[in-house]
C-alpha cells in the first residue's frame, strides 16, 4: 500500500507541475519552417544543406523508394543522385513500376554502348510494350545506376505489362518452342495481334488493342491450349498476359479490386527478387506517389510502400520514403498507342490533390534552381494542434518531401509524332 501511495502522489506532483507550467508547442507554420531546408542538384549528385540531411538518411536505410510525378527530366537526376549515395554500400537493384518482361529487355541493353538504339527499335516494335522504361531520362538515368553499383546490379520490374505487349509476350511463346496444340493456339493469338496492332496504331486508341479485345473464349480457348502442351515458360507467359488484361479491365469494372491486385502482384514478384539475393542487400525503388506511401494510401490500399516499411521493420532494418514532386512546369501525359508524349503546363497546387503543398511552397524561391526539402520525421511526434490533416496523414505515410522549382517533360524512345 505504501509503494502504490508514493506513486500515486508521485503521479499527482507531477500532474500538477505540468498544469502550472504546460508546454507550449511551435504552431504548425514554425514548425513546418524547422524541417524546410534546401538543396542543389545536377549530374554530379545532391549539393547543400538539405542534401546532408538526405545523405544520412538514405546512407541508414536498407530500401530508399521514391515516389514521384512521372516522367520528368529532373526527378531522374534526383533518382541518380541517390544511386550515387547507395552505390558504396551495396546497392543491387532498381525496382521500377514496369513489368517483368520489360524488364529482361530493359537489363540486355542496360550496359551498351547502343542502348538507346536498340530499345528504341524495341518499342518501335512493340509500341506500348513497356512502362516508363522506355522514357529517355529514365533509361539514361538507370544506365548510370548500372555503372555506379557494378555488374550485380539490376533493374528489377515489379508491375503488370503494359497494355501494348501481347505481341512481344507471343513472340516469347513461340520462342520458348510449345508443343503443337499450344502452338497452334499462340499462332492464331499473333494473327490477332497483329490486326489489333495495327487498328490501335491508326486509331491511338488502347481500346484497339488485343488485351481490351479478346473475348473471354478465346483467351479460355488459348488457356487450355497452353496448359496441354506449352511447357512452363509458356505458361508463366500466358499468365502474365492474362493478369495484365484482368488488371487493365478490371480498372472499369471495380478500381479498388483491381488496384488490390496490382499491389499483391507487385509484392510477389519482389519477393521472388528477394530471395534471390542476399539478405543486406539495397534496393532503390521509383513508383508513382500512391504505390510509395506507407499505410493505407489514396486508392484505399496498403500497396508497395507500405509493404516495404513492414518488410524492413521485420528485417531489423530501414526503409526510407521519399515523395518528389515539382512545383510547376510542363508535364508529359500519354498521348495513345506508340506516340510521342503530349505536353501540358502544370503549377502543382492547382490539382486538388496536392492544394495542401501550398504551405510548404512558401519557402520555395520562385526564381532559384534550389529544390526544398521537408524532412517529415520533424512533424510526427507531437503535431501541433493547428497542423493540417493533410499534412499530418503525409507526415506518416513518408519521410521526406522533395519538390523541384520546375519540372519538364522527358521524351518516349521509339515513339512517333502524333499524326
Amino acid at each position: 500500500m505504501r509503494k502504490l501511495w508514493m506513486t500515486v502522489t508521485l503521479m499527482a506532483c507531477a500532474t500538477t507541475l505540468s498544469a502550472q507550467e504546460p508546454q507550449k508547442k511551435p504552431p504548425f507554420a514554425d514548425r513546418l519552417a524547422q524541417a524546410r531546408s534546401h538543396f542543389g542538384v545536377d549530374a554530379t549528385g545532391l549539393h547543400g544543406p538539405g542534401a546532408t540531411t538526405i545523405a544520412d538518411a538514405v546512407t541508414k536505410a536498407r530500401y530508399v523508394m521514391i515516389g514521384e510525378d512521372h516522367l520528368s527530366r529532373e526527378i531522374p537526376m534526383f533518382a541518380r543522385g541517390l544511386c550515387r549515395l547507395m552505390a558504396p554500400d551495396g546497392l543491387r537493384a532498381f525496382a521500377v513500376e514496369t513489368g517483368p518482361e520489360a524488364a529482361r529487355i530493359v537489363n540486355a541493353h542496360l550496359r551498351r554502348p547502343d542502348r538507346v538504339a536498340r530499345l528504341t527499335a524495341f518499342m518501335q516494335t512493340h509500341p506500348d510494350g513497356m512502362a516508363f522504361q522506355n522514357g529517355r531520362d529514365e533509361s539514361d538515368m538507370a544506365a548510370d545506376c548500372a555503372k555506379m553499383a557494378g555488374p550485380d546490379f539490376a533493374i528489377w520490374g515489379l508491375d503488370q505489362e503494359f497494355f501494348g505487349v501481347s505481341g512481344f509476350l507471343l513472340e516469347q511463346m513461340q520462342a520458348a518452342h510449345p508443343g503443337p496444340v499450344a502452338r497452334t493456339a499462340i499462332a492464331q493469338l499473333v494473327e490477332l495481334d497483329r490486326a489489333a496492332s495495327q487498328k490501335a496504331m491508326a486509331s491511338g486508341s488502347v481500346g484497339d488493342l488485343l488485351i481490351f479485345t479478346i473475348g473471354e473464349a478465346q483467351l479460355a480457348d488459348a488457356d487450355a491450349a497452353v496448359r496441354r502442351d506449352g511447357g512452363q515458360r509458356v505458361r508463366e507467359l500466358f499468365d502474365s498476359l492474362v493478369e495484365t488484361r484482368a488488371i487493365y479491365l478490371g480498372q472499369n469494372d471495380d478500381g479498388y479490386a483491381s488496384n488490390g491486385r496490382r499491389a499483391r502482384l507487385m509484392k510477389r514478384t519482389l519477393m521472388k527478387h528477394l530471395a534471390e539475393v542476399p539478405k543486406s542487400a539495397r534496393v532503390l525503388f521509383k513508383f508513382g506517389d500512391l504505390h510509395a506511401a506507407k499505410g493505407v494510401n489514396g486508392l484505399d490500399q496498403r500497396d508497395l510502400g507500405n509493404f516495404i516499411a513492414e518488410r524492413a521493420e521485420g528485417e531489423g532494418a530501414e526503409s526510407l520514403h521519399i515523395a518528389v514532386y515539382g512545383a510547376k512546369g510542363v508535364h508529359a501525359l500519354y498521348n495513345g498507342v506508340g506516340r510521342q508524349v503530349r505536353t501540358e503546363p502544370f503549377v502543382m497546387t492547382d490539382d486538388a490533390d496536392y492544394v495542401w503543398l501550398k504551405d510548404a511552397l512558401g519557402g520555395l524561391d520562385s526564381g532559384s534552381s534550389e529544390w526544398m526539402l521537408v524532412d517529415l520525421r520533424q512533424l510526427r511526434a507531437h503535431p501541433p494542434k493547428d497542423m493540417p490533416p493533410t499534412w499530418r496523414q503525409k507526415s506518416l505515410q513518408f519521410d521526406l518531401l522533395v519538390v523541384a522549382p520546375t519540372l519538364t517533360p522527358s521524351t518516349l524512345m521509339g515513339s512517333q509524332a502524333t499524326p
